[in-house]
């Protein structure tokens, strides 16, 4: 056999990708050019922010405007959590957080029951949970509110956790995600002695990876921008998170644009390191719940 024809051999994806190539017209080349323009357009703001954070503060407030830093500087990150109490909100934060994955446990569980399970009344159960969320959040937070300070849960992290703990929307998915394993491999299971819980633990949540990513990651951003529940809850300082703090800075500071923008910067970069990294889990998990 030739070189030749063991290179052909070796990438016999070539030729189809040179003929995709050929068929690429000018107003694909086009489509393209838009696309890139419409993603520069749409990331300049979070760019500017970024960079505005390193700027000293002429700079921030300088005529023209400028992209990037002439002397960047870290001083206000440094005054966030050193002179302001930004590290005490990232710490409350981080638990609010910690705390709603415990949710996806339940929301698991749920959505498993209903997916795999036949009982009286399941399925008005089903639209009954669904039917939760067309209710806007703001109608149920004054009975929310009074249940919590009931138990005396009002001014802790975890009456700010536990409203949304868990979802309909999770549940939901979950039982998108669990109708799709075999019925045969659960039975095939019970038959080999495992009981509901062991089969629930040792077969149907590691199969449920991809989901338990994309709710991993809808439970993280659902905790760390919550704003509104946290400011009525926390009743003192010492209980906010990032996103009152952020708002608390914004009224004292209102005349320090890269302080500002150096707060904005720590609540949002967490947000897309952790969506860039779970991206491929959230639309592999989507596809193969049935939702696009």
């Amino acid at each position: 056999m030739s070189t030749d024809t063991l290179r052909r051999t070796a990438a016999p994806g070539r030729p189809a990708t040179r003929a995709r190539r050929a068929r690429r017209g000018p107003g694909r080349n086009l489509v393209d050019l838009l696309l890139i323009l419409g993603a520069a357009a749409t990331s300049l703001p979070f760019f500017w922010m970024i960079f505005a954070a390193l700027k000293p503060r002429s700079e921030a407030t300088a005529v023209p405007p400028h992209l990037l830093p002439q002397e960047p500087t870290w001083e206000f990150v440094r005054t966030l959590f050193v002179d302001l109490d930004f590290g005490r909100y990232l710490a409350n934060t981080i638990i609010v957080v910690a705390i709603g994955f415990v949710g996806l446990f339940f929301m698991a569980m749920a959505g498993y029951g209903f997916a795999k399970f036949e009982f009286r009344g399941k399925s008005i159960m089903f639209a009954a949970v669904l039917a939760t969320m067309m209710i806007p959040v703001q109608v149920t937070m004054i009975p929310t509110y009074l249940i919590l300070n009931a138990v005396g849960l009002t001014g802790t992290l975890v009456g700010i956790a536990l409203p949304t703990l868990v979802s309909a929307f999770g549940i939901f998915l979950f039982r998108q995600f669990m109708s799709t394993i075999p019925d045969e491999l659960l039975e095939a299971a019970r038959l080999d002695g495992a009981g509901h819980g062991r089969t629930f633990v040792s077969i149907v949540l590691p199969m449920s990876g991809p989901i338990l990513a994309v709710q991993a990651v809808l439970t993280f951003i659902a905790g760390w921008n919550s704003f509104l529940w946290p400011l009525i809850l926390a009743g003192e300082q010492s209980k906010y998170t990032l996103s009152v703090g952020l708002a608390l800075l914004n009224q004292q500071v209102a005349t320090n644009p890269s302080l500002q923008m150096a707060g904005a910067a720590v609540m949002v970069v967490p947000i897309v390191v952790v969506f860039i990294f779970f991206q491929r889990y959230i639309v592999q998990g989507f596809t193969m719940s049935g939702l696009k």
